[in-house]
């Protein structure tokens, strides 16, 4: 031990027709669950490790408005299962392990699972609403239930402990908060359409289909408009889906083999070579994808 197993799983719930709204309450949705089967002396570390991943996928985001919540038992409700005492390490260790964190937390009773204590990483959306997403939970109960062991250093059988822990919670709801916190304005490494790129005539068709291909060659995502809009339609049009770079193709573009960039923040720079554009914006994404630790470094 540790063993640890995890999934992207798809849950099912019975929301009432009145609650459900857009991607943050949904009927059935994807989890990124897992589960880390550990002795009682590995409950901080793996806890801490948890956690930490839950920070650093915020960090990366800059989703900095948070806060921790600790769900306890409610003291007079009769839904919990499990001995006292083993709740009580298990909300000492939810305890220790939020105290390390830097950060100021809570405690609310009334919030645990069922069968365990939780630290809940609770956000605000544009509006000021909140929204649980990250969760890591410590559970003394369900390997009694399902009778789990493993054996010691001491040769002995003992009872593991184990941890539940969904760093995004639910996907959709992640995503759904994740979009408002941008305002759709994705940074460049994260943007599902990276480029676009627009034709002004039916002439830079082909182009637009070689600077396309070109990119996709070097991974970055882009997409083409070569319909029969003018270009002020298909600017107008594309400003809207708010992405980070669009290339104009006329005709000096094509017969030089450059591009006019509009940058989302406004900036606008005419006849760039196509091979710089290319090998500029391919070192942009992968410097903040290798900053963020999503790339390996090079040696």
């Amino acid at each position: 031990l540790p063993l640890r197993l995890a999934e992207f799983g798809t849950v099912y719930r019975w929301e009432q027709s009145g609650e459900i709204s857009g991607m943050t309450r949904v009927r059935g949705f994807t989890q990124d669950d897992a589960h880390l089967f550990v002795t009682e002396d590995q409950i901080a570390n793996e806890v801490l490790g948890c956690i930490e991943l839950v920070q650093v996928i915020f960090e990366a985001l800059g989703m900095t408005d948070y806060r921790v919540r600790v769900g306890l038992r409610d003291p007079d409700s009769s839904k919990y299962v499990g001995a006292s005492e083993k709740w009580d390490l298990a909300e000492d260790a939810c305890r220790q392990a939020a105290s390390s964190l830097g950060v100021n937390w809570s405690e609310e009773p009334g919030e645990a699972a069922f069968y365990g204590p939780k630290i809940d990483f609770v956000v605000k959306d544009v509006i000021g609403r909140e929204w649980q997403l990250g969760t890591v939970q410590v559970d003394y109960n369900l390997p009694e239930r399902f009778d789990l062991q493993y054996k010691g250093s001491d040769g002995e059988m003992h009872r593991p402990v184990m941890i539940h822990r969904a760093p995004f919670g639910s996907m959709e709801r992640f995503c759904g908060v994740l979009i408002e916190h941008f305002a759709g304005k994705f940074p460049t490494w994260l943007a599902p359409t990276q480029v676009h790129v627009l034709t002004i005539s039916e002439k830079q068709v082909e182009y637009g289909r070689e600077v396309t291909a070109k990119l996709k060659d070097a991974g970055i995502r882009a997409d083409l408009d070569d319909g029969d809009h003018t270009i002020g339609k298909k600017i107008r049009m594309h400003r809207k889906m708010r992405p980070a770079y669009m290339l104009i193709l006329g005709e000096d573009e094509a017969a030089n083999q450059t591009v006019s960039i509009r940058a989302r923040n406004g900036d606008q720079c005419n006849g760039v070579p196509l091979e710089q554009f290319v090998s500029d914006l391919f070192a942009e994404i992968t410097n903040r994808e290798r900053e963020l630790g999503l790339v390996p470094t090079s040696e």
